[in-house]
């Protein structure tokens, strides 16, 4: 079986209301040892749709793929050091060659410290629950898109069966008093299914995408259902105090519960809720040494050579190929500023980064078809034999190429519609050098709700306000630059993905030390 590299692979303690954040001088090791101390040995069970390491064939040989995301690299070295169990979506192709009977499989290779439990699915259960309901309904729901929602007969079923699947393989990896932490959208019954079969287990769930108001989140067919399953859990998480307050809101709204502001809870059928934002993070650190590498420098050598970057001014986008990313405004944007700014034509090279996703959905595949014919189209206009404006990467890249560029852009454009947090803006802000670049930031993006003193906050929606915000970027002295970046770089820093862990957990331990002298007292 091989092994491969996985930068090779594409990106009585106080008021249990409060949360409390790791030390920003705290690394991974540091955290995860904290987290097992917390714990106390009980057992943790992380759900999430997509699985921490898949098993593919190549060559006629089973090869490992490794964590590729942020979030799953700073919790796969978690559950290696407390032995939890993680449970996902088998999808790999040799996934069902090496697991068990039960679809189990231990791992990592070569250590095997804790259990991956597979839920299998057919193509039925992929269409209705993945490509269904989660990502026609509850996405653009949540990203407040309704004119992408396609509530479509049978997916919500679909959608139950597969929750009640994923809940069956928690039910019988939990102890009554063990801990399981959810992950995202995918499951808005699971919570509830749990709840009902181990009462006394913990339950904490991580909303990975925004929250809506609650005037845009009752479009969703089944509203109630989903918070009731999301009420289920001790304690629910948000990237920003906005998606906390959009909850709270719609659950009062609704009639669903008894709202606490003074606690941020919801008391439900005797079940009390805490709600909670705890913004994501990336692995500053991580990323730092990565824009440093020999192999970053590499590529960035050959990449500007070929394209011509040498030296003229870059601009960079990196996402996703999504219609919650803003990319189609942020193109027009950019045709106005070159457009209105001769001098920048020639100068001035935007890289558009993309990661292809969900084709199989009709309104991504028409994304990617508008996109790919206006990056024609503005080239065809303002090209010359020597400058092309736009530079479209759809294939894959090393994260250490993309520190590169990261590292390289004069200005990074990070523009969604709607985000949850966005990432990306953190790893360019973690990737630059002595000689930093600007973040054009969307108002939209939660990461806006820490990032915006050093950043050029933009609409995303006016594209004379993108356009301009570029423009403003592009002429930000040195000295301003570096302390708009300085910064940024102390907020990413200070709230990496360790500090996020960490503050959940932490959280989790206040919950569950003030349940505990409560029940004393009554007993």
């Amino acid at each position: 079986m091989k092994w491969t590299n996985a930068d090779d692979v594409q990106s009585g303690r106080g008021d249990p209301s409060a949360t409390d954040g790791g030390s920003p001088d705290e690394g991974g090791d540091d955290v995860h040892g904290a987290i097992s101390n917390l714990l106390q040995d009980r057992e943790l069970i992380v759900v999430s749709n997509r699985q921490p390491y898949s098993h593919e064939y190549e060559d006629g040989e089973v090869v490992v793929e490794p964590p590729a995301g942020g979030l799953t690299a700073a919790v796969d070295p978690l559950m290696q050091r407390l032995s939890g169990t993680w449970v996902a979506w088998g999808d790999g192709e040799a996934d069902r060659e090496v697991a068990d009977e039960d679809g189990t499989v231990a791992l990592p290779p070569g250590e095997e410290s804790y259990r991956l439990q597979r839920v299998w699915l057919d193509e039925d259960d992929v269409e209705g629950y993945y490509r269904g309901y989660s990502n026609r309904v509850l996405w653009p729901v949540c990203h407040a898109d309704l004119s992408k929602v396609d509530a479509r007969p049978g997916d919500w079923e679909t959608y139950e069966a597969v929750n009640q699947t994923f809940a069956d393989a928690v039910i019988r990896r939990t102890p009554g008093d063990g801990i399981v932490w959810f992950h995202d959208y995918h499951f808005g019954r699971a919570p509830r299914l749990v709840r009902n079969a181990r009462p006394e287990a913990f339950l904490a769930q991580f909303w990975h995408i925004p929250w809506p108001s609650w005037d845009v989140f009752r479009a969703c067919p089944q509203a109630e259902a989903i918070l009731d399953g999301l009420l289920a859990n001790d304690l629910v998480g948000f990237h920003t105090d906005t998606d906390c307050r959009h909850f709270l809101e719609g659950v009062e709204v609704a009639g669903l519960g008894d709202v606490d502001r003074t606690s941020g809870s919801v008391l439900r059928d005797g079940q009390r809720t805490y709600v909670r934002s705890f913004p994501i993070g990336t692995d500053a650190a991580k990323w730092a040494e990565r824009a440093g590498s020999d192999a970053a420098d590499e590529f960035w050598a050959e990449f500007s050579e070929e394209n011509g970057l040498t030296d003229r001014r870059m601009a960079l986008g990196v996402e996703r190929l999504d219609y919650t990313k803003g990319i189609e405004r942020r193109l027009d944007a950019l045709e106005l500023l070159w457009e209105e700014e001769p001098d920048l034509q020639g100068d001035l090279t935007y890289v558009q980064k993309v990661s292809m996703s969900r084709q199989e959905i009709p309104a991504y595949a028409e994304l990617r078809e508008r996109v790919e014919g206006r990056v024609a189209e503005i080239n065809d206009r303002f090209g010359t034999d020597d400058w092309q404006p736009i530079h479209y990467v759809d294939d894959h890249l090393p994260r250490e190429a993309l520190a590169a560029l990261y590292r390289e852009a004069d200005v990074a454009l990070v523009t969604p519609t709607r985000d949850g947090m966005n990432l990306v803006a953190k790893e360019f802000v973690a990737a630059q050098g002595a000689d930093p670049g600007v973040l054009v930031l969307s108002e939209l993006a939660g990461a806006s709700e820490q990032l915006d003193a050093g950043s050029v906050v933009v609409n995303p929606y006016d594209v004379r306000a993108v356009a301009d915000g570029v423009r403003h970027a592009l002429t930000v002295p040195r000295e301003e630059r570096e302390d708009r970046m300085e910064r940024l770089r102390t907020d990413v820093e200070g709230n990496d993905v360790y500090a996020w862990l960490s503050a959940q957990f932490r959280t989790i331990d206040r919950i569950r030390d003030s349940r505990e002298a409560t029940d004393e007292l009554l007993t």
